[in-house]
């Protein structure tokens, strides 16, 4: 839909349907917001009758008079569940961040309609590559995927660095596989980064905030540089290390200067392929 209005990005916003027969809004990285009800959307929104929707400064009302199922509840530990109060406090969180690769060369050469189906289809499938992952919430910032694994304790990290290599591992080969059927003129890829510790979980919109985060966004960034897909902090890869099969395939020691950071941080790097093998297939359910 083409909205008359300067204020609306060329590609501000889309609706999904989802299997259920839900529908979300998933803002698309636009520059004046998206609004469901005067929240703004950060991450998709689950769309019922009569919401009032807002895009910059075009407001319309979404009609769908069909009831959906219900989704599934969460059940990776039931945090997302809890009370946003009882979240707005440090936790012990391994984040992820995943980009798309050369991503405005790519948007030149396509359609709107082919760029607003593949950009749509890749948060689709990176948003429930996650959750079946265990992850607690994802965020949606431009061309780019944040998902956020919560740790019960410092203990349980190695137990659960392995699950959250395999979403790293599905969200690869769903990205390769979006490529391959979109026809695009080159195939999508991805970098992804990796960072284990503190974070601020909470709020209305499921925000994670802090140095952990951060550190998230300059490692996927640094994987530019060192020529290998998926890039772990320190933490991320001491807790996997406990964790790795006989047999795992070795990660590449680098030191990386990170933006915003005083010291250039020791990180250690692999190619999704390597990470595969790895990892392993998840398992049965």
């Amino acid at each position: 839909m083409l909205l008359d209005s300067r204020s609306v990005s060329r590609l501000h916003a889309l609706i999904q349907r989802r299997d259920a027969g839900d529908y979300y809004l998933v803002d698309l990285g636009s520059r004046n917001g998206s609004f469901v009800n005067g929240r703004r959307v950060s991450v998709p929104a689950r769309l019922t009758d009569q919401d009032k929707l807002v895009f910059a400064d075009v407001e319309l009302v979404f009609r769908n008079a069909v009831t959906p199922k219900e989704p599934p509840p969460q059940s990776h530990g039931g945090v997302r569940n809890l009370p946003t109060e009882t979240l707005e406090a440090q936790s012990l969180a391994t984040i992820v961040v995943v980009d798309i690769r050369d991503f405005t060369p790519l948007s030149r050469k396509l359609s709107e309609a082919l760029l607003a189906q593949m950009i749509g289809t890749w948060f689709l499938r990176v948003g429930q590559a996650a959750e079946r992952g265990g992850s607690w919430a994802q965020q949606y910032i431009g061309d780019a995927v944040m998902a956020v694994w919560v740790h019960r304790n410092k203990p349980a990290i190695p137990g659960d660095m392995p699950r959250v290599l395999r979403s790293v591992c599905d969200i690869y080969r769903e990205t390769a596989e979006i490529g391959r059927n979109l026809k695009l003129p080159k195939p999508l890829r991805i970098g992804a980064g990796v960072s284990t510790g503190p974070a601020v979980l909470g709020g209305n919109d499921f925000t994670a905030l802090g140095e952990t985060v951060n550190a998230a966004f300059r490692l996927e960034a640094a994987t530019k540089i060192v020529g290998l897909g998926v890039l772990l902090g320190e933490a991320a890869f001491t807790a996997w290390n406990v964790a790795a099969p006989a047999g795992a395939k070795p990660f590449r020691r680098c030191e990386v200067n990170l933006k915003g950071f005083d010291a250039p941080a020791v990180a250690w790097a692999t190619s999704f392929e390597d990470l595969e093998t790895s990892v392993g297939a998840p398992p049965t359910v």
